[in-house]
């Protein structure tokens, strides 16, 4: 339902933006308290807009705006600071994370905890260093971002149990993560973790930090099972965005074989 009052001091994130005729932007943004919404900035482009410097993408803001229109006006934005825009491979990786909101979250439907988590994620892209023990952090912090975006949408199942029977995961067991069939036993050379792994995930998504916790929890998986959570995360997003492959992951792809 649109909202007639006006909202002052909203934590926000800007997802994506569109030329707007030729002095003004369309925002999608990610809010705290409201969900993903639609802003239309008026006069940003303008070199004299106080707005101009600070709707980036990646960086902690506070907005203000109002109307009951599905695209709202923005009337005011600061920065609230914190650390700066990523850069390289980790800047792809923020593209990525936006696009997979915009994809996947409805308009107007709050989701305060995986707001936290996306900030939490975006902290860690802007913190990216060229080593190979950050390089592991940021993969996990996606990792953990992919799986409590998913919770939070309802399109990940319960990861302690057997998706179509109910039936407790079996300790020495492997399960795969497939499309429609959710958490089943893995065939032979199918990408998939073990039980107890599977089991760690969930028990961590239920924590009170739950970013912090799946982090932990990621970042602790064995090298094998890493990648084989990264295929099958990446199978099941895809599938929910109805996409072979997701236009920032394409890019990196190319900027990689270049």
């Amino acid at each position: 339902m649109a909202m007639k009052r006006s909202i002052l001091h909203e934590p926000a994130f800007v997802l994506h933006r569109y030329d707007w005729s030729e002095s003004s932007l369309i925002l999608e943004v990610l809010t705290r308290h409201h969900g993903r919404i639609a802003l239309v900035a008026k006069g940003a482009k303008r070199p004299s807009s106080n707005f101009r410097p600070v709707l980036l993408p990646l960086q902690p803001l506070e907005l203000g705006f109002g109307g009951d229109a599905e695209i709202r006006t923005l009337k005011a934005a600061e920065w609230t600071g914190g650390h700066v825009m990523p850069t390289g491979e980790a800047l792809l990786s923020g593209y990525y994370l936006n696009e997979l909101l915009i994809r996947l979250l409805a308009r107007d439907d709050p989701h305060p905890q995986l707001f936290d988590a996306y900030a939490g994620v975006v902290e860690v892209l802007a913190t990216a260093r060229a080593d190979p023990a950050q390089a592991t952090v940021q993969a996990a912090a996606l990792r953990a971002f992919e799986l409590l975006l998913l919770r939070e949408v309802g399109l990940l199942p319960s990861l302690d149990v057997q998706t179509l029977t109910l039936v407790p995961l079996q300790t020495d067991a492997r399960y795969a993560l497939v499309p429609e069939l959710g958490l089943r036993a893995a065939e032979a050379d199918e990408p998939a973790l073990a039980a107890g792994l599977w089991q760690g995930l969930q028990a961590a998504m239920r924590d009170g930090a739950a970013f912090p916790a799946t982090l932990r929890s990621v970042a602790q998986l064995p090298p094998g099972a890493n990648g084989a959570l990264r295929s099958q995360l990446r199978n099941l997003l895809n599938y929910h965005c109805g996409v072979t492959s997701l236009r920032t992951r394409q890019l990196m792809r190319e900027l990689q074989n270049l």
